[in-house]
């Protein structure tokens, strides 16, 4: 018995010299930071993913009860919804993820005060603020990039709160963390976030960080699938029985779906520079206008115009109505080119699936697919748009993937990706997110050096003594 207590002391006296040196002491208290966060980050993503559904419920009430007062809420809604960006916060407009981008490229000691900028506790409200006011308006906007500034504000902040002692990531690390598990809370594909993380934001090898990564990213998983439940965005669509043949279908939706996402980008991109040059009263009336054409759109041709749509991807996928006309596919594009431009907070991750199962389902009814078949168009429309906005082609498959747990498919998911990568770049070599990052970095310098200016031009003397 004695003998037996000695053996454990000495093996407790072991365990507890393993745990305690220093280097583990370090990677346990330089986790700690990335695991607050994430916890942080599922938390909140499914207060918004509430909040957002929510939001899209009330505005379906409404129209069922009296379906002319869209023509009082999308106008309102929009005003209310750039009103709350101009007076809290001006950067969180947008997507969300262009301003990621942009901090990321800014991690340096001296860009430190601009980081703030575009992502902070102010950033979170007024993208959630905003954004809600939006969707319950009708606007074509998603959630998803929201919540990837708002989880990259999260953790920028638990890095700001981390005393100066704390063993530590870089700033970088941690906005690539949050992005990630943003994106991977948002949609519950937490391989879609990795992707994401990979392939359009880290500019460092994914050595340097990809233990935080993983872990922030299953971190803010479960913890939106604890409270939400193991759910799949998409479900469960019916993809058996393919033949070889279906490789074609798959082809062309792919190439329009890619061509589509790229103009869309394009358009939003156009219409930007033509609003530059407006005062506020023309803002102003351009948002009234926005919102009655929305509104119009919705009334007289086609209420799939409105929303994030969700409800459009799931019942092309799962009902028997899976063919949608010819112009459900030009409304939601233009639906997203009008309502970025409002200058509200809103993303276009959803609004480009939607608009991309609009395009499958398009050539599936062209080409008489039926039943299953079609649905494997359906998601090949879905990657390939996301593609064409985004430049993204593994994260636009793999989202995809995870959003259905359709594994049987990938191969035809990673041709559509491919082959609408190839059909996007010869209409525009950029992706959306990377001309945007630019504008993000433009007016946040010059934001900062007009003060400077300012100063030094006041301290020069008005006439120089003779």
């Amino acid at each position: 018995m004695k003998w037996e207590l000695v053996k454990l002391r000495r093996t407790g006296k072991f365990f507890f010299d393993l745990i305690g040196t220093e280097r583990i002491r370090r990677n346990i208290l330089q986790a700690l930071p990335f695991w607050f966060a994430s916890l942080l980050t599922g938390l909140v993503a499914v207060a918004y993913t509430k909040m957002f559904a929510y939001s899209e419920g009330i505005l379906q009430d409404i129209l069922h009860w009296h379906a002319w007062f869209i023509f009082i809420m999308t106008p309102v809604c929009f005003f209310l919804a750039w009103l709350t960006i101009q007076l809290f916060s001006i950067n969180a407009r947008g997507s969300g993820i262009p301003q990621v981008m942009a901090a990321i490229e800014l991690t340096s000691p001296r860009h430190e005060s601009k980081i703030d900028k575009l992502l902070s506790f102010r950033i979170i409200l007024t993208k959630i603020g905003s954004s809600l006011l939006m969707v319950l308006g009708g606007g074509a906007i998603g959630r998803e990039g929201p919540t990837i500034q708002i989880a990259g504000s999260i953790f920028r902040m638990v890095n700001k709160w981390t005393p100066s002692s704390w063993p530590k990531l870089s700033k970088q690390s941690f906005i690539l963390t949050g992005a990630a598990a943003g994106l991977a809370a948002a949609f519950n594909t937490p391989l879609g976030g990795v992707v994401f993380a990979m392939e359009e934001l880290a500019k460092i090898h994914i050595r340097f960080f990809r233990t935080a990564l993983f872990s922030a990213v299953i971190i803010a998983g479960l913890t939106a699938q604890g409270l939400l439940g193991p759910y799949l965005y998409l479900g469960y669509p019916d993809v058996g029985k393919l033949h070889f043949s279906i490789m074609l279908a798959v082809a062309i939706t792919a190439i329009l779906a890619g061509v589509g996402g790229s103009l869309t980008s394009k358009g939003i991109l156009s219409l930007m520079r033509w609003k530059k040059s407006f005062n506020r009263t023309k803002t102003i009336l351009f948002l009234l206008v926005a919102g009655l054409i929305i509104a119009t759109l919705a009334f007289f041709v086609n209420g799939e115009i409105l929303g994030s749509g969700k409800v459009l991807m799931n019942t092309a996928l799962f009902t028997n109505n899976k063919y949608y006309p010819w112009h459900t596919m030009l409304l939601r594009m233009l639906g997203s080119i009008i309502c970025f431009n409002t200058g509200a907070a809103g993303g276009v991750f959803a609004p480009a699936l939607a608009a991309g199962a609009s395009i499958g389902s398009y050539v599936a009814s062209v080409s008489e697919m039926i039943g299953s078949n079609a649905n494997i168009l359906i998601l090949s429309g879905m990657v390939g748009f996301l593609t064409g906005v985004t430049r993204t082609p593994f994260t636009s498959a793999i989202l995809v993937l995870e959003m259905t747990d359709r594994h049987s498919v990938i191969f035809h998911l990673m041709i559509a990706a491919l082959l609408s990568n190839i059909a996007a770049l010869v209409v525009d070599k950029h992706s959306l997110y990377e001309q945007l990052k630019k504008d993000y970095l433009d007016e946040v310098i010059k934001d900062d050096q007009a003060p400077e200016q300012e100063t030094v031009a006041s301290e020069m003397p008005k006439s120089i003594p003779i």
